[in-house]
């Protein structure tokens, strides 16, 4: 991490910190203490930070990423850890609205076997799809009902 990226990072979190109340300009105003322990982080985590000494590890941004309101996916791309391409979000992943899955699919999901595919999608259409015989049952049953009223 370059020390611009570090003094960005550092300059973004101190704002969010900032507009959450926390008070870290003042030697004395406890802000950097109440967050460490609100986060339940070490002091000099928060301080180091700040003081564009080192950027925090995985664990303390973890920690710390919900009390200023933001994900720690937000702050990992801050930091430059990570880009959003490589953290995309879990809608980024999802297929179209108007896609459709097929039983191969499914199939996949489920980790059936590729030589046991077609026995899988086989044998879950004959629930899905309705039989010839099976389809009639209920219109010949009350056919059957009607006729002997």
């Amino acid at each position: 991490m370059s020390t611009q990226g570090l003094d960005e990072f550092a300059g973004w979190v101190e704002g969010l910190m900032r507009a959450r109340g926390y008070d870290i300009d003042s030697p004395r105003g406890g802000g950097k203490s109440r967050i460490a322990d609100e986060a339940g982080v070490h002091r000099a985590a928060v301080t180091r930070l700040l003081q564009r000494q080192s950027m925090p590890d995985l664990e303390t941004m973890r920690r710390i990423a919900p009390l200023l309101g933001v994900s720690v996916r937000d702050m990992l791309i801050r930091s430059g850890r990570v880009t959003p391409e490589e953290l995309p979000l879990a809608a980024d992943l999802l297929p179209p609205d108007d896609w459709q899955p097929t039983m191969e699919d499914f199939a996949r999901w489920l980790g059936v076997p590729d030589e046991r595919l077609g026995v899988f999608v086989k044998v879950v259409n004959q629930f899905l799809e309705p039989d010839a015989e099976g389809a009639d049952a209920p219109a010949a049953a009350e056919s059957r009902r009607t006729a002997r009223d």
